[in-house]
């Protein structure tokens, strides 16, 4: 691998890569989207082709072990995670996978265990680590804005999608893809951040349960837990409600601090000194820091802060939460 040029191949070009992610891969310097692979080989020639990517497969095995490509993002489903990411470790390539590393902390292990033998570099996409607007948090707890933090809570309740409500599929209520449902693809992204803020998670307790039975996923969990430093946390995530919330607050001794884990908000400060509010805008594409942050590990800079070692925390965070540990 070419440490000042390297070439991506991701696989499973879908929405998600169309702004989000995909387009980074492109605009990082040093970075190349060398080929992208979708089962549908007509819909692969065609992302292909409006982003003006070299090659293009329906085959994952034939990107993999594509000599143009030395590195794969993984962007596909939960539950295939752990099928592509052992076949790129295999082929000896780092990675980087789509959050959850994969439905279960048991299939994280697996994926973990196989680039960590090969001494291989492995990223996950929870990208929040690298947005400013969440670090602009980070330097406020870092600083001590609000004293010694105490505790912290969210609550994120949304109403059942049209999709939901029809009945239709949608692998992300589908409990063989994503057996919470809505938390596995949401709770995910807060529960992984938190672990960023106040470290490892040192006892985990949870309920889930299907409160509407409009799928056979979970769509209502409450999670309690207490981080090794001794901070304490709560979260409620409930996907049948009348409302949209999205609010997650933490306190300390001499303060606390507001902000939503996906709504457009302010971040809030509010302590002896008074109440300071700050809205920081994310990117056009939002996976941009966390790819160039990919780039700077890489190349021998600074450590990513999403990691193959980190997720798999959260993984286990998540199936404590559910009852699956």
């Amino acid at each position: 691998m070419d440490k000042k040029n390297i070439r991506w191949g991701i696989i499973g070009c879908g929405d998600v890569t169309e702004v989000k992610s995909g387009p980074p891969y492109q605009l990082t310097e040093g970075f190349k989207l060398e080929a992208v692979m979708r089962r549908d080989e007509s819909k692969a020639a065609d992302y292909a082709k409006r982003h003006e990517v070299p090659s293009y497969y329906s085959n994952a095995d034939q990107l993999i072990n594509d000599n143009n490509i030395d590195a794969v993002y993984i962007a596909t489903p939960p539950d295939s995670h752990k099928l592509y990411a052992l076949k790129v470790a295999a082929a000896g390539k780092p990675c980087c996978i789509e959050k959850p590393l994969s439905p279960s902390y048991e299939e994280s292990i697996a994926i973990h265990k196989a680039f960590e033998e090969k001494g291989l570099p492995l990223f996950v996409a929870y990208y929040r680590r690298t947005l400013p607007r969440f670090l602009k948090v980070k330097q406020w707890l870092d600083n001590g804005a609000i004293g010694e933090v105490r505790h912290i809570s969210w609550m994120l309740s949304k109403t059942p999608s049209k999709i939901d409500v029809k009945g239709e599929y949608n692998w992300r209520t589908d409990a063989s893809v994503a057996p919470g449902g809505y938390f596995d693809d949401l709770a995910s992204h807060g529960l992984d951040l938190f672990g960023y803020y106040f470290g490892e998670f040192k006892e985990v307790f949870g309920i889930s349960l299907n409160q509407q039975n409009l799928y056979t996923a979970k769509d209502a969990i409450t999670g309690t837990w207490v981080h090794q430093n001794g901070i304490t946390g709560t979260g409620t995530w409930n996907f049948g409600c009348d409302r949209r919330e999205d609010k997650v607050e933490i306190f300390g001794s001499k303060g606390k601090i507001s902000f939503a884990v996906f709504e457009d908000e302010d971040v809030l400060l509010h302590n002896e000194k008074g109440t300071f509010k700050e809205f920081i805008a994310h990117p056009k594409h939002v996976q941009q820091f966390h790819v160039a942050a990919l780039k700077e590990d890489l190349f021998g800079g600074d450590k990513h802060p999403s990691t193959g070692t980190t997720a798999l925390h959260t993984s286990w965070v998540m199936d404590k939460i559910l009852g699956h540990l």
